[in-house]
């Protein structure tokens, strides 16, 4: 089995800086792409930022020039780092990784539990 565990969450003021992070552990022969998805209460799940094994990424309209996502290959690790923060990216974020678990086995999505980020003064 894959785990996602993330870390990094917290209250922050508006204006101020915080960095997720979201290590994957277990049998992972290879990983195509992680991303951060974040929800807010009554909202959908959206995604926030996506990067792939070849390094290119996307980002939401709403969080460019603000956040930047990073990989770690060797690691395993996805990171966001999210500057200029607003009340409006108040929400749980995900991290989410599509793994092949060796090389006879289909691509697979996983999810991590969630970390709550709250700006607020």
């Amino acid at each position: 089995q894959v785990q996602l565990v993330e870390s990094g969450g917290g209250l922050v003021q508006p204006g101020g800086s915080l960095r997720l992070s979201c290590a994957a552990s277990g049998s992972i022969f290879s990983i195509n792409a992680m991303g951060w998805y974040r929800q807010a209460p009554g909202k959908q799940r959206e995604l926030v930022a996506a990067i792939t094994s070849g390094g290119s990424t996307n980002y939401a309209d709403s969080v460019k020039g603000r956040f930047t996502i990073s990989r770690d290959n060797a690691k395993n690790t996805v990171y966001l780092q999210m500057n200029s923060l607003k009340p409006e990216d108040t929400a749980v974020y995900y991290c989410n990784a599509v793994i092949r678990e060796s090389l006879v086995s289909l691509l697979k999505n996983y999810w991590g539990q969630g970390t709550q980020v709250t700006v607020s003064s």
